[in-house]
Formats: C-alpha cells, structure tokens, sequence
C-alpha cells in the first residue's frame, strides 16, 4: 500500500497566493500511483471562519482521483485557548459538514490508520477528552494491526521531553498520553506537518516523519527548527513495516511566508513587529 501524505497547502478563494502550486502537486499526486491520500492539515488559508476557504479547497481536493482522508490544522479549525481563533463548536461544525470528521480510524490488510485533531489537544475539555478516549479505544481494538498515526501537530520539536512550545506542538500533558498509548499499541509511525519543514527520526521504535508543506516555507519571522526547508510531499509505503521518503516536488514556488505575510496573514506580521521591536 502507497499512501501520499500532503500538508499546510494553505489554498484560498481570496488569498490565492499559493493557489499556484496546486496544479503541479496534483499532477504528481496522479502519477505517483498512490492507493491514499492524507492531507494532514492547514487545507486553508482562513477555513477557521471562512465557508468558502474550505469549500474552495474541497472542490480542489476531489480532483484526485485516490481516496483522501484529512485532518484539519489550526488555520482550518482553530488553535489553543487564549489564541485569536480558538477551537469552538462551530469552527468544528464548520469541518465536519464541509470536510468530515476531524478524527477518523481506517483499517487497510494490516494496518489500521488513524487521522487525529491534534488542535483539540491542550483544551482539557470534553472534546479532548472524548478523542482521547475514542483513540484509546481504536488502539486497543486493533486486532494484531499495526498502526500509524497522522496530525497536524508533531509530538515535539527539539527533544522528546521538552517543555511547552506553545504554538507548535503538542502540549506536554496530552503528548505523555499519547506517547504511553504509542508505546502500549505498537505505533509505527506518527506523521504530522505544521511546521514547514521537512524531517524524520525517531521516537523509541516510532518512526517520526514531519511532511514539507505545499504552500510555502518560513524564514526568519520565525526561530530555527531541525529539518530542511522545501516543498513537497511524503511518500509512505506499507508492507509489514512501513517506510517513509519526503519528496521535492518539481514545478512548486517555494514561497517564504515572510514576503507575504501582511497580505496573508496580518495578525501574524503584527506579531513580528512586535518582536523585533522588543
């Protein structure tokens, strides 16, 4: 089994800045002989509060002739509490009419895929509570199936025991439940996006893979991370084990968001601002 995983296209009717890196990213998807497709997240320039930036990037999506699972990221559905678009009813509502469900578990011969809404984690609510126990339950009824695990959030970004990191991964409560369910249920692989970069190692025996994303890569408004800087997708083949390969993709503009992101993204330029000012 082949599966494709793409991330953060970040597509939108009104903003279409990096509308333009669809077409080739689709075409390689086609030839690529993929049985799957998982997006894991950021579908959407503003999907958190806007209809038409997730129907837009829907009618896109359905252009792939695979099958495509998706889980959301936080310009789709919202981010943590305290933040300018926190996850609520309706921005979750507004997923999963439009979309799907924001976490799902699909079984593939030996293999049991799961998609997670990693923006739910950190809410200590009952919507985290409930995937949690959703996924507890997906885990322990796997039947001998080996499992992987995809988000938008990766579990960590420097080391597997740091603190919270706030906006970009998962907060250190939620990721120790998920690290003791990863060890518990055989999880051979967490792949997630987020971060725009590329990279893959390890966790204990769990194979770690952070996909490019197909929009654009940051420069320095943002603080270095481990991985490469470069746009594309990931290729994941399973057997009886499952390896990984992160693909450049030929044709895409790497766009660097730090051009653009007044246009794009303005409450985040105001941010920047803010830092360099300090």
């Amino acid at each position: 089994m082949k599966i494709v995983q793409i991330t953060d296209t970040h597509f939108s009717p009104t903003k279409p800045h990096f509308n333009g890196n669809w077409a080739p990213l689709a075409a390689w998807i086609e030839q690529s002989g993929a049985d799957l497709v998982v997006h894991t997240g950021d579908l959407s320039v503003d999907g958190a509060d806007k209809d038409q930036d997730i129907a837009f990037c829907m009618d896109l999506m359905r252009e792939i002739s695979a099958p495509m699972l998706l889980v959301p990221g936080n310009h789709d559905v919202g981010h943590l509490p305290g933040s300018l678009q926190p996850v609520n009813a309706g921005r979750l509502e507004r997923w999963r009419r439009l979309v799907g469900p924001d976490y799902w578990m699909e079984d593939a011969g030996n293999w049991r895929l799961v998609g997670l809404d990693s923006l739910l984690m950190g809410f200590d609510d009952a919507e985290d509570e409930a995937q949690f126990d959703w996924l507890r339950t997906a885990l322990e009824s796997r039947g001998g199936r080996c499992v992987a695990l995809f988000a938008h959030k990766p579990l960590f970004i420097d080391q597997p025991g740091e603190g919270d990191t706030g906006y970009w991964s998962v907060r250190p409560a939620q990721r120790q439940r998920l690290y003791d369910l990863i060890a518990a249920h055989d999880v051979a692989l967490f792949a997630s996006g987020h971060l725009h970069r590329a990279w893959q190692g390890m966790y204990e025996s769990t194979s770690l893979v952070w996909g490019p994303s197909a929009a654009f890569v940051v420069g320095d408004m943002e603080r270095d991370m481990p991985g490469e800087r470069l746009l594309g997708a990931v290729i994941h083949q399973f057997g009886d084990t499952v390896a990984s390969e992160i693909v450049a993709i030929p044709g895409m503009t790497a766009y660097v968001l730090d051009d653009v992101v007044a246009e794009v993204y303005p409450h985040e330029a105001h941010k920047v601002r803010k830092r360099v000012a300090s």
